[in-house]
């Protein structure tokens, strides 16, 4: 996908894309995982925990657990239970290490910038997020590091009579873009390995 091609047919449109192998330069899929996350914040950067709690935002799904601390320090038991959370990290020694292990789609818009915020979603097989939509104000796109998901998509009202629902299956790898704003989206989690994403809205 190159950036001519996606500017002119798909950042702007509320189209949705799915871009398959789009990170198989990234090193993230190499070093993501549960074990580098909890390390990442419980041992090396210990007070980033304090930092997300205050300031970021933890979406909880339908699991009990109340921040990111109760996740990352969870009982092996509960782990292999179907769990999903997803949160923004806006803790800069965090992100500085995410951030080497990952660049922005090449695809994006010239002169176009990422969110400086990380959305880092993760969860066993069941499901995922019930479908909603955002506000955010930007689209958005999400790399699939690890594990494989499926998309449901359900058309803005506007667009009702004319757009078609869909389910797009996401593998390790790929990229989805997808404006959030304007798709009612929910997300499953398929098989056995803990899916993993990380993601980030554009202008």
């Amino acid at each position: 996908m190159s950036v001519e091609q996606f500017t002119k047919n798909y950042a702007y449109t509320s189209r949705p894309l799915v871009v398959r192998g789009a990170l198989r330069d990234w090193t993230a899929s190499k070093v993501f995982s549960f074990d580098f996350l909890r390390h990442l914040y419980l041992d090396e950067f210990p007070g980033s925990l304090d930092v997300v709690a205050e300031h970021c935002q933890f979406f909880k799904y339908k699991t009990e657990f109340a921040n990111l601390r109760d996740v990352l320090t969870m009982s092996k038991e509960r782990f292999n239970q179907t769990w999903y959370v997803g949160w923004s990290n806006c803790d800069v020694s965090v992100a500085t290490v995410l951030r080497d292990h990952y660049t922005p789609p090449t695809f994006l818009p010239a002169g176009s910038a990422s969110s400086r915020l990380d959305w880092i979603f993760m969860g066993r097989s069941g499901n995922g997020a019930n479908i909603h939509i955002d506000n955010v104000g930007k689209p958005s796109w999400q790399a699939q590091i690890k594990g494989t998901k499926v998309w449901t998509l359900e058309p803005p009202r506007e667009c009702h009579f004319e757009c078609a629902s869909m389910e797009v299956t996401v593998y390790p790898n790929d990229i989805i873009v997808l404006d959030t704003d304007t798709w009612y989206h929910g997300t499953t989690i398929l098989g056995d390995e803990i899916s993993i994403t990380i993601g980030s809205e554009y202008d």
